[in-house]
Parts: C-alpha cells; sequence; structure tokens
C-alpha cells in the first residue's frame, strides 16, 4: 500500500467523533471516552449503586395499614362494664350456699397441703357457717310442715306406734273386706309344672288364699301331671292358654274375671301378703275397686295428692315462690288420689 494513503486513512480515523468509532453505550447520555475519562484507567473498581425498589403508592399503603379503633371511650367504657357485670352475675354471693359448694372443698385441700392454724381455723369457720345454715333451714322445714297438711306426712300415715298399729289393724279389716269382694267375682289362673320346686311350696300359699278370702283356684298343668303333694288334683292340661298369656316361668299367677279380664300377678313364687297385695292393686288398677278403699288397705289416709295437670302452671309462675305454692295447693284441692 502506498504510504500517503495509509497515512491519510489514520488521520479520517482520528478526526472521526468518538461516537462514531466506539458506538452508542446509551442512547440518552453517551459515554465518555478514555481520553476524557482517562483518570479512572482500565482497571478501576468501582462499586454500583444499589438499585432503588419502586415504593408502593402513599393512598394504597394508607389503605393496607389497620384503622386504629374507632369506638367512642363512652362505648369502650360501656362495654368494660358490661363485662364486669356479667362476671359479677356469675359469681355467687360469699358465704352463699353455691359459694360454700364451690369454695369449702378449696379451703379444705388448702388446709391439708398446708396446715397453718389460719388455714385449718379458716376451713372449720366455714364448716360451721354451713352446718349454722343446714340447723336454721331444718328448723324453719319444721315448722312450715307441721304448719301445713298437706306437707305433713304423718296426716297421711302416722309414725307413733299405737297410732301405726291402729292404721295397720284398720288397714287390714279394709283388705279383708275387699279381697272377698274381689274373690266373689274373680279367681286365680295357677299355671304349674309337676316337677318344679316353686311350684310344689306356692300350692299351700294358694290353698291359704282360697280358705280365707273365698278365691277360686284354676289350677292348670303345662306337663299334663298332677301336683307329687296332692294339691289341686282336679286340674287342666294346657291347651296353648300358657302361651297366649306369655307364660315363660312357673308358678305363674294371673287374676281372671269372667267373662274376658285376665291380669297378670306374678311369675315367681309369692308369699300370701304378697299375693293379697298384688291382687289389690290389680284391682285397683283394673277399676274392681275405688282408690280411696285401695288407700285405706295399705294403712295410708285418703288425702289429696299434689298432681298438677301437664301445662296447667306456667314458667312465670314458677318464678314466684308464692304463686307457686298457691298453684300446687289450688291443683291438690282439684286433685286426684291414685
Amino acid at each position: 500500500m502506498n504510504p500517503k494513503h495509509a497515512l491519510h486513512h489514520f488521520l479520517l480515523v482520528l478526526l472521526l467523533p468518538t461516537s462514531a468509532v466506539c458506538g452508542d453505550a446509551s442512547v440518552d447520555r453517551p459515554a465518555a471516552s478514555y481520553f476524557e475519562d482517562k483518570q479512572r484507567g482500565w482497571f478501576w473498581y468501582e462499586v454500583l449503586p444499589e438499585p432503588v425498589k419502586k415504593s408502593q403508592p402513599e393512598i394504597q399503603a394508607d389503605q393496607e395499614k389497620p384503622k386504629p379503633d374507632s369506638k367512642q371511650p363512652s362505648v369502650v367504657q360501656a362495654e368494660v362494664d358490661h363485662k364486669a357485670q356479667a362476671q359479677t352475675a356469675v359469681e355467687p354471693q360469699p358465704l352463699s350456699s353455691a359459694w360454700l359448694k364451690q369454695n369449702l372443698e378449696h379451703y379444705l385441700n388448702q388446709a391439708i397441703d398446708d396446715p397453718s392454724p389460719e388455714n385449718v381455723a379458716a376451713f372449720y369457720y366455714l364448716q360451721r357457717v354451713m352446718m349454722d345454715k343446714a340447723e336454721r333451714f331444718t328448723n324453719a322445714a319444721r315448722y312450715v310442715v307441721m304448719s301445713d297438711p298437706q306437707l305433713d306426712e304423718t296426716v297421711r300415715r302416722p309414725v307413733a306406734t299405737y297410732a301405726a298399729n291402729e292404721a295397720n289393724h284398720q288397714a287390714s279389716v279394709v283388705a279383708e273386706r275387699a279381697l272377698k269382694a274381689i274373690a266373689a267375682q274373680a279367681g286365680i289362673l295357677f299355671f304349674f309344672r309337676s316337677n318344679c320346686p316353686y311350684c310344689h311350696v306356692q300350692t299351700p300359699i294358694l290353698a291359704m288364699l282360697e280358705n280365707a278370702y273365698g278365691f277360686k283356684i284354676y289350677p292348670v298343668s303345662l306337663d299334663g301331671l298332677p301336683m307329687p303333694n296332692g294339691f289341686f288334683s282336679q286340674f287342666k292340661r294346657d291347651n296353648g292358654q300358657a302361651a297366649m298369656l306369655g307364660v315363660e316361668q312357673t308358678p305363674a299367677l294371673f287374676l281372671m274375671k269372667p267373662p274376658k279380664q285376665i291380669v297378670p300377678l306374678a311369675q315367681g313364687a309369692l308369699s300370701l301378703e304378697e299375693i293379697t297385695g298384688r291382687i289389690l292393686l290389680a284391682a285397683k288398677e283394673s277399676g274392681w275397686i275405688d282408690a280411696t278403699q285401695y288407700q285405706t288397705t295399705q294403712g295410708i289416709r285418703n288425702t289429696p295428692m299434689l298432681l298438677p295437670a301437664a301445662g296447667s302452671i306456667s314458667p312465670a309462675v314458677t318464678q314466684d315462690p308464692l304463686s307457686l305454692i298457691q298453684a300446687l295447693q289450688g291443683s291438690a284441692h282439684l286433685g286426684s288420689t291414685p
């Protein structure tokens, strides 16, 4: 190449702008050439600044922040007072029966774990309070009961020995009369087996019942054989009657009133007193004797019973003791007997 031409090209390169030689490093701001920033050198260590994070708009930040409680101080105070009143309402009055029930055991455990004179004395003082309350209630209860014949149980059944003996005598007289009246219209259906030992011991009792009150005994043999002791030799064989009446055990006794009334008494051996008691109860439930007569057979005087009808006393009445007493007394005067 001609040296003049080479020199000419070299001068053209020097005269061109730096951006044309090196290229654009940035659209907004052209990069400085080495000649203009030669103090930095080729390998100058330079710490780049941290990138700035974009912050959210202040409006959005305000929306995300929890809003402070906007309640008025008076409203807050009212809520606090209401909670305090509710807590106070739950707690029973000190030394009341409910309070003693909740706290007496605590004082006992405290005295056991730490038997200091104060802890032990505190428990025994609280126990004394409870005992004094019980004594006061007992005295008041005795006075209330003896002042009201509807509450005094001795009106229904005397507890004094001489009076109780008289009540028993009257009961036996009325019971004998009632049993004889029942025997005139009803009999005893007796299912047995010849090999049943309980049937063997039941037959003498049934014979006593027949002789004392006149009950007719109708013996039925389940196995078709007679009793070995000779009682009730005139029997009938079972032809399905036992299955119809649900007989599962022997001896089985039924109170039978012609033409169709049959009332179960027992499936098992009974004493004479138990048999007569069940006969009287079955007769009362079947309407063969009245309730007053039945009460007398039990040695109990005929008194009104506190048996109000369902729904006859409203919930509002139960909130007032005097109204509740009057309502119960009214139901007793209308009263029913068993």
